[in-house]
């Protein structure tokens, strides 16, 4: 097998804060010897100079969906609209031109963007369209329809709430097409399937944007929202593979966890199998999320259990039963309190590690039962960034000591990882490093929110690489440069421990490495 040097470049292993070497031997995909380019480049092949640029190890976007990510580039991004009646002259534009009678849908919006807080209802949409129409909120845990979609779903002034969700209603008891969690899928499980090559046409224009930005892998959760599981697993395989390297790593969600485990088959190291992705409680934003005391701005309402705790432990046992972990969506404090409870009855098998997704809404007593449980807290720094300064109306100043708590999350040495959770949030990692350093959004002029949870350089950078790494128990194979390792690298034009917080956005991607091949070069 051919050996290659990588050479002039700081290498930095992420061994330590400081920790760099300045080239690196590959063979078969894997680091055979690290140090200096004088005692490395007799034992190579082939000589890759990389031009004096800042190596780490591959970033690894640890909570993703893949396909709605691309999507996300294909079609309409509701996400970028500052007002409701903006976003609405856009559809009309766009509807104009839509088949008659079928489906539209399109997600991304979000009211705590615009300065009225306007929520669209069923009549706001008819005036666009006759066909059925579906426009997601950016947190996936809320929608609304127009007349056409609540006519084909069956959903009238009797139909009752599911016991996982909502459906709003105005003062006659009327639904107004605003649908939340487990009222959603009233809908969605009348929506057409889209076809195997759209699918595959997706996933193609994902992995593209990915690899430009560094990305070397990346976790995602695709596997019950396009029909069948055999269909999107399909497509990844068509995408996927020695003729397209990039790791994924599949959660699978619970409706379809005995399927997969009894049926499915993957093309590993590309495709491997994760663990049981599991909700248990809704967003923020819809005030959905599961809390133990009610919403400060809506008393009303404490949030959306999915499932009960009986329901919960089931879900639980039943990973265990195949010897696996489980990968559960808590955002609010009592989601996290049913999750935990459900774990310590249920511990992880040997060798496994279960994954706790956003753990936005914590409290110290839930902390220190976290602490002693061999999982890994998934974390979205950007979050921050979107959820600040609405979020303090939800949640009130007595819940913010742990909320968004990274930085004690860690000084804790809890594991944590880090993920875009994209569509919902834009996938671009140097906005997520920002965020997690600086607490803010580019170009706010204040000290960032909660800045005593500020990460350092070194702490951001590992939620990407040791930290996503660890979330798969991966940590002695990724996330670091040092020998037998995968040789996989994110290669920017700058150093990312160096220069102002403003450097972590500037800096380019102008290599990305996956198993010693260049799969992406500026």
């Amino acid at each position: 097998m051919t050996k290659t040097c990588f050479h002039n470049a700081t290498f930095y292993t992420m061994e330590n804060p400081s920790d760099s070497v300045g080239a690196v031997l590959v063979e078969g995909g894997k680091i055979i010897n690290l140090g200096n380019f004088a005692d490395l480049k007799e034992q190579a092949d082939v000589l890759i100079d990389l031009l004096g640029a800042f190596v780490y190890p591959g970033f690894v976007d640890s909570h993703l969906h893949m396909i709605g990510h691309g999507d996300k580039l294909r079609h309409i991004d509701l996400s970028t609209y500052l007002s409701a009646e903006a976003m609405t002259a856009d559809l009309q534009k766009l509807l104009m031109h839509h088949p008659h009678g079928e489906w539209f849908v399109a997600e991304g919006w979000n009211e705590n963007n615009f300065s009225d807080k306007k929520i669209l209802s069923r009549y706001d949409l008819d005036k666009l369209s006759r066909s059925p129409i579906v426009l997601k909120r950016v947190c996936r845990h809320a929608m609304i329809v127009n007349s056409a979609t609540l006519e084909l779903a069956g959903i009238t002034k009797n139909t009752p709430d599911p016991i996982d969700g909502v459906i709003s209603r105005d003062e006659q008891g009327i639904p107004t097409g605003h649908l939340l969690d487990g009222a959603m899928s009233l809908v969605e499980k009348n929506i057409p399937e889209v076809s195997i090559s759209q699918l595959v046409t997706s996933l193609d224009t994902a992995v593209n944007d990915l690899v430009s930005l560094g990305f070397t892998g990346g976790h995602t959760e695709d596997m019950s929202y396009y029909g069948d599981y055999s269909r999107p697993l399909q497509a990844f395989k068509e995408v996927f593979g020695n003729s397209r390297k990039f790791r994924v790593n599949l959660l699978r969600h619970h409706l379809v966890f005995d399927e997969m485990m009894k049926e499915a088959t993957y093309e590993e190291p590309w495709i491997e199998p994760g663990a049981m992705k599991i909700f248990i409680d809704g967003a923020l934003g819809g005030r959905t999320a599961l809390l133990s005391k009610p919403y400060t701005d809506d008393p009303s309402t404490s949030g959306v259990a999915i499932h009960s705790q009986t329901d919960l432990e089931k879900l639980v046992a039943k990973a265990r039963t195949y010897g696996e972990a489980v990968a559960v969506h808590a955002i609010g404090d009592l989601g996290m309190e049913m999750i935990v409870a459900a774990i310590e009855k249920y511990p992880v098998p040997a060798g496994k590690r279960d994954r706790l997704i956003h753990a936005n809404v914590l409290r110290a007593d839930l902390v220190d039962r976290i602490e002693k449980l061999e999982v890994v807290l998934d974390l979205q720094p950007s979050f921050v960034t979107s959820d600040f300064p609405w979020v303090e109306e939800r949640l009130g100043s007595d819940r913010l000591k742990w909320a968004y708590a990274w930085k004690k999350l860690i000084d804790r040495d809890i594991k944590c990882s880090g993920g875009s959770d994209s569509p919902i949030e834009e996938v671009d990692p140097r906005r997520g490093l920002y965020a997690a350093v600086t607490r803010k959004n580019p170009g706010d002029q204040h000290e960032g929110y909660l800045p005593e949870e500020k990460l350092s350089r070194y702490e951001a950078i590992s939620l990407y690489t040791i930290g996503s790494a660890q979330a798969i128990c991966k940590e002695h194979e990724r996330g670091l440069i040092a020998v037998d390792f995968d040789a996989d690298f994110t290669v920017f034009d700058r150093d990312l421990f160096t220069g102002s917080d403003e450097q972590l956005l500037e800096a380019q991607v102008v290599k990305t490495i996956i198993a010693g091949d260049i799969v992406f070069e500026k």
